[in-house]
């Protein structure tokens, strides 16, 4: 047991050895334990939530909701103008793109975004939280919560080991994704009012499908060349886009496509009236 332990430590050793020493000293970068805690903290208050909540009656979050989407939208827009600026509108390539380790200013911009990419997925916990205090529990799906839960910890080895390059690429569509979503999610809590301006909510699923595919593609034709750049994490993010384009198409093919009962069709109609009963 003592060896299996020392030979783990001894791994772990040898695998920050090839960290990027710029984020060494960045918030929350010095090791991976506390963004796995914080995963697994997420995971186990989701579990418990509906238990905690009980009997208590949903909270009414319309003010906090209305202010935390609105920064949000800021934060996703600040990260794609970034990402683009620094990387994907300023030379880099949709072929190989290897990472600057460089202290050059694009490139330590361009790992400072990608860390602040990281620290949003952890803010982005904050949707399920508000989803469990509102008793919105059916918004709390496995597709969601999985997607939420692995994200911070992924991006830790990202920022740690790639902050730039090619595994930006996704990093760039899904902040402009999140810009869209969040966008729709400040405007469906202004109230019914602004419902009629939301007519654009079954494209942002065609969005996310689109994100993913083109994120598959991009990281297949990588396989094919060869290029300075790990590929541990082409695969890694080759499967994550994989892994959730098939669970996108299934929520889209059950929410857009599947016929409904006729009970469940006349529910619908009736939230369409008074507000799109299951948004934000």
């Amino acid at each position: 047991m003592a060896s299996l332990i020392a030979e783990a430590v001894k791994s772990y050793d040898n695998m920050m050895l090839k960290a990027d020493p710029r984020v060494a000293d960045w918030f929350m970068m010095s090791t991976p334990w506390p963004s796995f805690f914080i995963c697994i903290m997420y995971f186990v208050v989701i579990k418990m939530g509906p238990n905690l909540m009980g009997d208590r009656k949903p909270f009414e979050l319309k003010r906090v909701m209305l202010v935390y989407n609105f920064c949000m939208i800021i934060l996703s827009a600040y990260c794609f103008i970034e990402f683009a600026a620094s990387g994907w509108l300023a030379g880099y390539s949709l072929g190989c793109q290897p990472v600057d380790y460089s202290n050059s200013p694009q490139a330590v911009r361009m790992a400072k975004v990608c860390w602040m990419f990281y620290i949003s997925k952890f803010i982005e916990l904050l949707d399920t939280i508000f989803f469990i205090l509102r008793k919105k529990y059916k918004q709390a799906s496995f597709l969601h919560v999985f997607h939420h839960g692995i994200m911070p910890i992924s991006w830790w080895f990202g920022v740690k080991f790639v902050p730039g390059g090619f595994g930006t690429f996704h990093s760039l569509l899904n902040s402009f994704i999140h810009f869209m979503m969040y966008t729709y999610y400040f405007l469906a809590a202004l109230g019914p009012a602004f419902q009629k301006y939301l007519w654009w909510k079954k494209y942002m699923t065609t969005m996310q499908l689109t994100q993913f595919f083109a994120v598959t593609i991009h990281s297949t034709q990588l396989l094919f060349r060869e290029c300075d750049y790990p590929i541990l994490f082409i695969y890694w993010i080759g499967a994550y886009a994989v892994i959730f384009f098939i669970l996108f198409a299934d929520f889209y093919r059950k929410a857009y496509i599947k016929p409904k009962p006729k009970s469940e069709k006349v529910e619908n109609g009736s939230a369409v009236r008074n507000g799109l009963k299951k948004e934000r």
